[in-house]
């Protein structure tokens, strides 16, 4: 009988108590998946939000490398990036990046106008990422490019060139992401692929007037204000922690403080050594402002993609290599008559092919330093050419096109009176509206503009 007894009270507890323990329990793992899943995502859209705060970072950066009398263009043209670019890259890019199926691993199709809305925090953080390659092209050409023909171009690369690049590498359909290409946060992705857009746009577009003299040696044409430049390499310094430390893309589990850490380190020794280079190069001899903040902006480009895979110390060395290369890489190319006014080829596009190759170097599990061989690095360099190439070329025809149905360049009295007035009606900077052209910009036998 008292086995019975005690038979009868284990099956009421199990029903009374342990049931309801169990319920409780499977809430309570419930709720904390729940709990993980709400704070990955508020990291993600802070991330994303630091991101989107470099446009008025870049912003500042070229208003302030350039004339005054185009601050108020510049403006414009960064500040429309991200309105037309988060328009086209709902209505087409994130589909061409990561719809539901590849085609051949080159191009996704699927998710057009954001069709699926449980992949909006995806489509909020990739869309800052495209609007940042789209605005390195503003700098490059500024000066001397229509706006309207800015409008007509900018959609192409946050809809179509910047997509397709992303999906090769951060799909997880792609070919190159299939062949071993690391990209933690978009040296190649992101960078590579703005730098060598800008470079086919200064191309087709030619120099701004008065930079090069009748021998084809350059002049300086020297921005406005290196107070707004400064303000606005701090501002990217800043948002370059969403940039990279975002890109884990969860915050419960993922080793942030590290991405920090070696995104700090790498844009401390640009600074340093594009200060140092440029004080010690022949035609500069002094520690020269826009070269240092050039090259810490170098350095930030460079631990882009192996920010989450290499040491500290070897962040320092890809962030020393980074400031080096971009003083040189700027020299050379305004000595070759590419003009670019803000050093935006230099600093995306050359620092951006070491960033990549420098995975191949010092990732810590692959890395030739480390005893991995060759076969990261020339999955790397496979990644540089082929990311390039595409860039540059697409962005070609497409710049080559509009220039010819279109026009991509101002009046050459435009471009004298400068693009506030002429393009927008209103000067960032009134007290200047009665400023004229330096003497050089004007042919001194019959006062005709020349190049």
């Amino acid at each position: 009988m008292r086995r019975t007894h005690l038979a009868i009270v284990a099956v009421l507890a199990s029903v009374f108590l342990v049931g309801p323990l169990a319920t409780l329990g499977a809430a309570q793992e419930v709720s904390m998946q729940e709990l993980v899943s709400a704070i990955d995502t508020v990291w993600v859209v802070v991330a994303a939000i630091l991101v989107m705060f470099m446009q008025p970072g870049f912003a500042l950066v070229e208003a302030g490398f350039t004339r005054a009398k185009n601050a108020g263009n510049i403006i414009m043209k960064n500040f429309m990036d991200f309105g037309v670019g988060a328009l086209m890259y709902w209505a087409v890019g994130f589909g061409l990046a990561y719809g539901g199926s590849s085609l051949g691993g080159f191009l996704a199709y699927g998710d057009f106008f954001l069709g699926d809305s449980s992949r909006s925090l995806e489509w909020f953080f990739q869309v800052v990422f495209a609007a940042t390659a789209a605005t390195i092209v503003s700098g490059a050409m500024a000066e001397r490019t229509k706006f309207s023909a800015y409008l007509l171009y900018t959609p192409f690369i946050t809809g179509f060139i910047y997509p397709i690049v992303s999906h090769w590498v951060w799909s997880g359909q792609g070919w190159l992401g299939d062949l071993g290409y690391l990209d933690f946060a978009g040296s190649g992705v992101v960078h590579l692929v703005g730098g060598m857009a800008a470079l086919a746009g200064v191309l087709t577009i030619g120099p701004r007037l008065g930079k090069y003299d009748e021998n084809g040696k350059p002049r300086p044409l020297p921005g406005h204000s290196l107070t707004l430049g400064a303000l606005g390499v701090f501002i990217l310094w800043f948002g370059w922690y969403g940039f990279n430390a975002g890109s884990t893309l969860a915050a419960v589990g993922a080793d942030i403080a590290s991405v920090a850490v070696t995104t700090t380190l790498a844009a401390a020794g640009g600074a340093l050594a594009a200060m140092l280079t440029g004080w010690t190069y022949p035609v500069f001899g002094k520690p020269d402002v826009g070269l240092t903040l050039n090259g810490a902006l170098a350095g930030l480009v460079g631990i882009t993609a192996g920010t989450a895979d290499v040491s500290n110390l070897g962040a320092v060395i890809i962030g020393l290599v980074a400031g080096f290369i971009v003083v040189v890489s700027i020299v050379g190319l305004e000595r070759g008559g590419i003009d670019d006014p803000v050093g935006a080829i230099s600093v995306h596009g050359t620092a951006g092919v070491w960033g990549v190759l420098a995975v191949g170097l010092f990732a810590r599990d692959g890395g030739l330093f480390y005893g991995g061989g060759l076969s990261q690095l020339g999955a790397q360099a496979i990644g540089v050419v082929a990311i390039a190439a595409w860039a540059f070329i697409a962005s070609s025809i497409v710049f080559r096109l509009i220039n010819r149905l279109w026009g991509i360049r101002v009046k050459p009295e435009e471009e004298l009176a400068g693009l506030d007035r002429m393009e927008h009606g209103a000067d960032a900077y009134p007290e200047f509206m009665e400023q004229i052209a330096p003497p050089h910009l004007l042919d001194p036998v019959n006062g005709t503009t020349r190049r």
